[in-house]
């Protein structure tokens, strides 16, 4: 997998506003965020797409996203909502190929579009 920005967050040779960190995630404030609160929880472990999760990963896909509910409820949007997504690759609008999950919220968000 190429280097991306987000290595280079994870080994702290980029600033980055830090939320969390632990031995397996890390999760900042998006630079050009769509919401009130965008934060994007990344792992550290380099995968480049959805497409490129193994089942032996699955405990920590589910840990991005109990940490996500976690983050949601500190910046106080859990009960009023939000939205957590991935994008994967060109098509899905995916920027950087170190996958990624974005918790959005902080105001009504509009519903998705389907073109």
């Amino acid at each position: 997998m190429a280097e991306t920005i987000f290595s280079r967050i994870i080994r702290k040779e980029l600033p980055a506003d830090i939320v969390h960190e632990d031995d397996e995630i890390i999760a900042f404030r998006d630079i050009n965020p769509q919401a009130p609160v965008h934060l994007l929880i990344v792992p550290r472990v380099e995968i480049a797409t959805v497409n490129d999760i193994r089942p032996e990963q699955a405990e920590l896909i589910g840990k991005m996203v109990l940490t996500a509910q976690r983050l949601a409820a500190d910046a106080g949007i859990a009960e009023d909502g939000y939205r957590l997504v991935i994008n994967c690759n060109r098509h899905g609008c995916q920027e950087v190929f170190h996958l990624h999950l974005h918790l959005i919220g902080g105001r009504q968000l509009r519903g998705l579009a389907g073109s």
